[in-house]
Parts: structure tokens; C-alpha cells; sequence
């Protein structure tokens, strides 16, 4: 799953969102809508939420050190996890709380075309990050459904954008659906439901992608087609007999730790099994590049032997 393509989602979004928050502030300026200002925020959030991710990505980069030995890629999750938070206090419990209180004071809409005008250039930005996001995705999930990709995915980044850009398409159809209604029934109790479905909408995205952070931040082993791969090559080493076990762990979104431990033969000698080791660790991370971190444990195959 490539980060370089998630860097992509996030700075197209990024430049999508900064120049939607502004028009669509510009309407709610003109027009009084909520549904208008909860957008606003929900895009100032957004954007908010991208610059996080860009300056999560960077720090991350810091090389290890004494302290933290395996790196700072973990950051990334850090960063992303605060992204879900974001998502959900300043956009999706601002748009409730606006769109309730206009429920119970409706106001009538001023100057609706403006809001009409901008929510559809909206739509039409948001789509155009949206695909971005949905294409650089679809090069990383390889055979998995977007709904598997979002749940598998080990880098931050790319689940983020496709659920902000998501959320964001279907809470523009939700304020367009409010401000027409409140337009032909004049009612503005219309617009202030439409700012709580997109509220309701921001707070079930960011509690799905809190729980995808908090695992990640826990520690997630390698994909299963990376375990298959990992112990294939290392099978496929002339020193190992057998793999006894393999545990994974993602120190980073691009960076895993491989433990393993290996069967050898008990006439094996010091050399033949430095040389094998190299050699095993050589085949393991032309299969799987990630696997930046790799110790091999080598041991005599005890089944084997008391099966004889």
C-alpha cells in the first residue's frame, strides 16, 4: 500500500478543501443557513484534518534513535487517531448542535441561489478529490473490496481521505437536500435537519476510523498474503528445515518487524548457519520489502526429532 499515493489523496484533498470552507462560508454569509455554516466547518475541519496528516507524515521521518529504536513511524497512526477526533468534536458535534438550534428557531433563507451555487461547485470539487482518493486506493488494495481495504490498510492516510471525502459527497447531498426543502415549504426547520444528518454523519465516520487508529496504534501484524510470503521465503532457504513461527508487527506504517524461528539441521555448523541466516534474510525482504526489521532464531526441529 503505497504512502507516496496516500500523500497524493491528502494534499489534493487538502487544496479541494481550503477553497470549498471559503465559498461555502461566503454563502452562509449571504444565505443565513446552517446547513451552509455546518459545512463551512465541516471543510475547515477537513482541511484541518489534512494538514495533521501532512505533518504527521513528515515527522515520522525522524531517524531512530536511542530512545526509539525502531523509529518514529508510528507518529502516523498518532497523527491519524487526533484526525478522527477532530472529525468528531469540531465537525460532526458543531453541525448537531447547530442544526438543533435552528430547528428550534427556524429562519427563513435569504439569497437560496448562492447556497445552490456553491454547494453544487462543491459537489463537483469533492468528487474530483474524491476520485483521486478512490484511484490511489484502488492501485493499493490489489484484489480487496474498498470496505476490506479500509479495514486491512496499515498505512493512515489513504482510509482517512476516502472516509472524509465520502462523508463529505453524501453531507453536501444532505445540506442540498435541507436547503431545498426549506426553500419550497418555507420552513427552515428543513435546513437545521439537514445540519444534524451531516453532523450524525461526521460522528459515525470519526468513531469507525477511531477504532481503525486505535488498532493500528496497538500494533497490527503483517497482511496475511505478507505472513504467507514471509514464511514461503523463508522455507524456501536451503540452511531452514522448517518454519516453527512467525510473529509480525508493524512498527510503522511501512516498516515490520519479523521474528522468527527456524528449524535447522543439528550438524549444521557455525558458518554453514551464519551464511544460511543471511541468506534466509536476503530471500525474506526481496518478498516483502517492508520487513525492515528481521530476526531469525534458529533451533533443532524437535518434531521431527521425537517423531523418530
Amino acid at each position: 500500500m503505497s504512502t507516496e499515493g496516500g500523500m497524493k489523496a491528502v494534499i489534493a484533498a487538502l487544496l479541494a478543501n481550503v477553497g470549498i470552507a471559503v465559498s461555502k462560508f461566503i454563502a452562509f454569509a449571504f444565505t443565513g443557513s446552517s446547513s451552509m455554516l455546518s459545512e463551512a466547518i465541516h471543510s475547515v475541519a477537513d482541511s484541518g484534518n489534512q494538514v495533521l496528516l501532512l505533518v504527521g507524515n513528515k515527522r515520522s521521518k525522524k531517524a531512530p534513535d536511542a530512545q526509539h529504536q525502531f523509529g518514529y513511524g508510528r507518529r502516523r497512526y498518532v497523527y491519524g487517531f487526533i484526525v478522527s477526533i477532530v472529525l468528531f468534536l469540531v465537525g460532526g458535534l458543531f453541525s448537531l448542535y447547530e442544526g438543533f438550534h435552528k430547528f428550534q428557531h427556524p429562519e427563513d433563507l435569504s439569497d437560496a441561489w448562492i447556497a445552490f451555487l456553491v454547494l453544487g461547485i462543491a459537489i463537483v470539487l469533492e468528487g474530483f478529490s474524491f476520485r483521486t482518493a478512490v484511484r490511489e486506493a484502488n492501485r493499493a488494495r490489489g484484489k480487496r473490496s474498498l470496505f476490506r481495504f479500509l479495514r486491512d490498510a496499515r498505512q493512515p492516510e489513504l482510509p482517512v481521505i476516502l472516509l472524509e471525502d465520502l462523508g463529505a459527497l453524501v453531507g453536501l447531498v444532505f445540506a442540498l437536500f435541507g436547503v431545498s426543502m426549506a426553500v419550497v415549504t418555507g420552513d427552515g426547520r428543513w435546513d437545521g435537519l439537514g445540519a444534524m444528518a451531516v453532523g450524525t454523519l461526521l460522528v459515525v465516520i470519526a468513531i469507525f476510523l477511531a477504532f481503525e487508529m486505535a488498532a493500528m496504534l496497538v500494533g497490527e501484524s503483517a497482511l496475511p498474503e505478507e505472513d504467507a510470503a514471509i514464511r514461503a521465503a523463508l522455507a524456501s532457504s536451503p540452511l531452514v528445515d522448517r518454519v516453527i513461527h512467525v510473529r509480525t508487527l508493524h512498527v510503522g506504517p511501512d516498516e515490520l518487524l519479523v521474528g522468527a524461528k527456524i528449524a535447522i539441521s543439528k550438524s549444521d555448523t557455525g558458518a554453514e548457519i551464519a551464511a544460511g541466516i543471511d541468506d534466509a534474510e536476503a530471500r525474506l525482504r526481496a518478498a516483502v520489502p517492508s520487513a525492515v526489521y528481521v530476526f531469525l532464531e534458529p533451533d533443532l526441529d524437535r518434531t521431527a526429532r521425537s517423531a523418530d
